[in-house]
């Protein structure tokens, strides 16, 4: 390793603003360095504080203050051509590193990326970097899966927030991975115990990224790494297709094509634990008598004899062979909710599972914690990191399946604040021990069981070819987990790689604000017209005949427009595209773009402008680039960008446009 020398100058340039003193006393230098082969080059400050720009030819994209690093040492040139400088008040280094800077295919881009490396991390320290969100008016996206979902999530707030799934926030997903509108990305290494802070009173409007060796990271370490790395290139666009290459993934294959046709009916929000034998053949009759197409009809909670065994309630389910046979006869597959949880008084199965091994236990062996239907300490979760635990979950799954007649499941959980505090797991295959391990290997675990299920969380899992499943709405208008978030939501998990996004209940899910009222209703059903699948719970026909005539047009729409669908789903195979797309897809420097949050596009070709505001007939419309047909009036052309106002949207209608010269299948004439 060299220090800089002058003879450098070509790599680096070092600019000293000390106003004629002597380097010891000046109060700020500033030093440039730039890499090899790109536009791209980091303009470092040092004063009470360090801080870090980079810099895009002449155009600074993002700035970086590091809360915990003071050095007035020399930067020095590693024997790799980064750059690294160490601490004057401990053993820690950052070292700037290049990975890579050229034209990289499939993002049309030129793309420099740069790994940043905190190393030996004094134990007690919680080393913070810190991103300005509100640099010359940046837009972010990506970030965890929130209950209020903003979009986009500059607004988020977040303090001394742990970094894993987990049930606070509705945060089911958790990519370590950001992106900005100039083009810049953000990705956490999974090894780093990574804490957020976020618009909170010490840091507004900045995104912060925290190393802290504490719960529910494995806290006992000598060791903590802080590596990430960032990414810059042409816009977001060309920045999201190179995450998408390098560090997201994409999935092997695609879900059902069935479910993603026609609506998953499920007996949650409707009947909650009043499901039973006499309730699922009701529901699914009525199903057939209104006249409403289905991918399979789905038994959710409380059908156990209890939670844990795994087997049917008989004074609820006599004969749940003769019920899916039946079912079948009716042309309905059937799925079951499924938990990965037992219960103190499942009494069996709990001590079945003990006795093996198979559960999470803390550091002291204790494997007792709790889930939303159990008290404290009176449930076991089962560690799928270990593959023997796994493997008995799945094969008293199998029984289900070979008895009973259940076709699939819908698995539910998998977040990390379900399991033990201070969870203990055994060495995988994944590198250091993380709580993140456990979602992972759930999600992976179930997934065996085909395409037609569903999971909630994730955490590196975008491989999988299942739908993934947004975690429960309320039935409100609002940012409260109601309607707005729902198109957020579904921007934000396509944008941390999880296309197959399975919307939740139509109508959400009548907790606290009580069943949805017929307008919420029909306007929740004409917001997932254009998203991968519909799901409904409550029933247009405990409305009246007008709701039911308004679901079967919109039912029939999205059948209409599944074969695209099932074209974006294998574009996303191939390709790792995203299904839904913000608006700015089409034009990653139209700004407008950049901040629309009630408007969302199916592949590049369909634009959906959903009413979500109680009481509205009428909406403002903003159409990015391109000629659009009017869907409701197709020989209406627009050339785009442009904003149409007070498009007229009855409670029967949904504004939509469709791209000139779009087909809806490929082969058609």
């Amino acid at each position: 390793m060299r220090k800089y020398s002058v003879s450098w100058y070509t790599l680096l340039l070092l600019v000293l603003y000390c106003g004629g003193q002597l380097i010891d006393s000046c109060q700020s230098i500033e030093q440039r360095f730039k890499f090899p082969n790109s536009d791209v080059y980091v303009r470092l400050r040092r004063g009470e504080q360090l801080q870090y720009e980079l810099m895009k030819g002449s155009v600074s994209v993002q700035t970086v203050t590091l809360d915990t690093f003071v050095s007035s040492g020399d930067l020095e040139l590693t024997s790799t051509g980064g750059y690294k400088l160490t601490s004057d008040v401990d053993s820690t280094s950052i070292e700037f590193s290049l990975v890579r800077s050229e034209v990289v295919s499939g993002t049309g881009s030129e793309v420099t990326h740069v790994r940043i490396a905190r190393s030996e991390i004094v134990l007690g320290t919680q080393p913070t970097d810190c991103f300005d969100l509100q640099q010359k008016h940046l837009h972010w996206f990506s970030g965890p899966e929130q209950k209020n979902q903003y979009w986009p999530v500059q607004r988020q707030e977040h303090n001394n927030y742990s970094y894993v799934p987990k049930e606070y926030d509705n945060c089911a997903i958790t990519e370590r991975y950001w992106l900005n509108s100039a083009g810049v990305i953000i990705y956490v290494e999974d090894s780093v115990p990574l804490f957020l802070e976020q618009n909170t009173a010490a840091h507004q409007h900045q995104l912060c990224l925290r190393a802290n060796r504490a719960l529910p990271y494995d806290y006992r370490s000598t060791t903590a790494n802080f590596v990430y790395h960032i990414a810059v290139a042409k816009d977001a666009k060309a920045a999201h297709r190179y995450a998408v290459k390098t560090f997201l993934g994409k999935p092997t294959g695609i879900p059902d094509e069935r479910m993603i046709k026609h609506p998953v009916w499920s007996t949650w929000a409707l009947y909650k634990t009043s499901v039973s034998d006499e309730i699922v053949r009701e529901f699914a009759k009525n199903i057939i008598d209104n006249g409403f197409n289905n991918s399979q009809i789905e038994i959710d909670d409380d059908w156990e004899d209890c939670y844990g065994a795994l087997t049917f309630r008989k004074s609820k389910f006599p004969n749940t062979k003769q019920l899916t046979d039946d079912l079948k006869e009716m042309g309905f597959r059937t799925t079951l909710w499924i938990h990965p949880f037992i219960n103190i008084d499942c009494e069996a199965a709990y001590a079945e599972a003990k006795e093996l091994g198979h559960v999470v236990v803390n550091h002291d062996g204790n494997p007792e914690t709790r889930w939303w239907n159990s008290d404290t300490d009176q449930a076991l979760a089962i560690d799928f990191t270990k593959p023997a635990a796994a493997e008995w979950f799945i094969q008293r799954l199998r029984r289900l399946q070979e008895e009973d007649g259940i076709d699939n499941f819908k698995f539910d959980a998998g977040e990390t604040s379900y399991l033990p505090s201070d969870p203990s797991f055994e060495d995988t295959d994944e590198g250091e021990i993380s709580p993140l391990q456990y979602t992972k290997a759930y999600v992976r675990a179930v997934s065996t069981f085909g395409k037609f299920l569903e999971i909630r969380s994730g955490q590196g899992t975008q491989e999988l070819p299942v739908f993934v499943r947004i975690v429960d709405k309320d039935s409100n208008w609002g940012w409260n987990n109601g309607l707005l978030t729902l198109i957020t939501t579904l921007l934000q998990m396509n944008l941390n790689g999880y296309p197959f996004v399975l919307p939740d209940m139509i109508g959400g899910n009548g907790y606290a604000e009580g069943p949805p009222n017929k307008e919420l209703y029909l306007r929740w059903l004409q917001a997932n017209v254009f998203m991968p699948a519909l799901q409904f719970s409550y029933v247009p026909w405990n409305f009246d005949d007008e709701a039911i005539e308004i679901s079967k047009k919109f039912t029939d729409m999205h059948a209409e427009y599944a074969p695209y669908i099932v074209r974006l789903f294998k574009r996303a195979v191939e390709t790792g595209e995203p299904v839904n797309v913000p608006l700015w897809w089409l034009d990653p420097e139209d700004e407008v773009a950049q901040g629309i949050f009630d408007e969302f596009l199916l592949g590049d070709d369909i634009l959906a402008a959903p009413v979500v505001v109680q009481g509205a007939t009428k909406r403002d419309v903003y159409l990015p680039e391109g000629q659009w047909n009017n869907g409701n009036a197709m020989h209406e052309l627009y050339n785009g960008p442009i904003w149409l106002m007070d498009y007229s949207a009855p409670l029967d209608t949904l504004p939509f446009f469709v791209r000139v010269g779009f087909k809806i299948d490929e082969d058609q004439d």
